[in-house]
């Protein structure tokens, strides 16, 4: 079976990797000569897919290196992040697995791991310990990468995904101090640490009153340029013995709002609806799908908001900048200014809408097209034609 020409809810790199060369060239550099970098953008943007492709790129190209991605998303206490992390750091340490064994055996000193190994030790390798040797010992397990780095005298990378999760742990504010404490002393480890929580991210990472201030360089993620997005689309076509002209590969990209997860969602959705060619017809019929879809997410988005943050978002939606005007506060019913400030503030927060100091959007473009649709009665399949 070929593969799709188009991908999403998954990373993606190779052929399905879009742009972000100058993206991947600075993260590639950052991290083989040991800057820390944390990479900071709205969910959905195509953070995972940029560090997957560069640490793949790195593993092939850099002797001496080894590179690991570990998901906090699962992660739901202290003790759980240590245990992931130090068996996820030895098993990035060999290709091996009774090394991994070796080494877990020898390489503490403090702490007594318990080693669990199921019937594919490649895939079920953990490790285990004492829980109040673990909270007592924890610097052990974070010093562990540079203590094998250099009994092994290689190089370690290390990304960790959703790291704002890790702010949800109850002993969070002393793990905090702890990890930039031990981290900021290794010689041989680099850490790259990303999220989709955009503003928890840079809470963590850009208040100067928080240990992991300057911890390194801070990337701020950018859309893909949409004449980028326009020849990936139409070289997916293409690929697959299909065509989509300029005028609709940019249509696309243009109703997505250049948003990676939507561009690929809504290409992949048109993609196979054509047998040869793309139509405005196949368009609109793709586009409801899409909004079908997402349906059920929108909704459960909308149910979750107050009546004053949905009627903020109803002026958002209308284009209104001057939120706390009286003429737009009694339009919409938004309450006093202090209501406005709150729920302005707990709808950038949840990446629900952005303002850039002038302008309000929508952070997702589908979400406000369907919200449209919804609130105002406007046909988005009127865009097409």
């Amino acid at each position: 079976m070929s593969q799709l020409p188009f991908n999403y809810g998954v990373t993606v790199s190779n052929k399905l990797f879009t742009d972000r060369k100058q993206d991947a060239e600075k993260l590639y550099s950052n991290l083989v000569q040991g800057i820390n970098t944390t990479i900071i953008s709205p969910r959905r943007w195509g953070k995972s897919s940029l560090v997957e492709k560069v640490l793949a790129d790195i593993s092939s190209k850099e002797k001496g290196v080894k590179t690991v991605m570990i998901d906090m998303f699962t992660v739901y206490d202290e003790e759980s992040f240590l245990e992931i992390f130090s068996a996820e750091i030895i098993k990035a340490s060999s290709t091996k697995f009774n090394e991994w064994v070796d080494t877990a055996k020898v390489v503490f000193k403090k702490l007594i791991p318990q080693i669990n190994l199921g019937s594919d030790p490649y895939t079920n390798f953990s490790l285990s310990f004492n829980l109040d040797e673990l909270r007592k010992h924890k610097e052990e397990i974070l010093d562990l990468p540079e203590k094998i780095a250099q009994q092994k005298n290689i190089k370690i990378i290390i990304a960790l995904d959703e790291f704002q999760n890790l702010a949800s742990f109850d002993s969070y504010d002393i793990l905090e101090k702890k990890m930039r404490a031990v981290w900021q002393r290794q010689k041989n480890v680099t850490y790259c640490l990303f999220g989709s929580k955009r503003h928890m991210m840079t809470r963590i990472f850009n208040n100067a009153s928080k240990p992991f201030y300057r911890f390194g360089d801070i990337m701020i993620l950018k859309k893909i340029e949409r004449s980028e997005w326009v020849k990936f689309i139409q070289r997916g076509f293409k690929r697959t013995g299909k065509q989509i002209g300029r005028e609709y590969a940019r249509l696309i990209a243009t109703l997505m709002n250049d948003h990676s997860w939507y561009v690929q969602q809504f290409s992949h959705y048109v993609w196979q609806k054509t047998e040869t060619t793309v139509d405005a017809a196949i368009l609109k019929e793709a586009l409801q799908e899409l909004i079908n879809a997402n349906m059920p997410l929108f909704q459960k988005e909308v149910e979750s908001l107050s009546v004053t943050q949905l009627a903020l978002l109803q002026a958002v939606a209308a284009g209104e900048n001057q939120l706390t005007s009286t003429y737009v506060m009694q339009k919409y019913k938004l309450g006093t200014p202090r209501n406005v400030s709150k729920n302005k503030t707990i709808l950038i927060n949840n990446d629900i809408i952005d303002f850039d100091g002038k302008d309000y959007e929508f952070l997702d473009p589908v979400f406000e097209l369907w919200f449209r649709k919804m609130f105002f009665k406007q046909d988005f399949l009127s865009l097409i034609s």
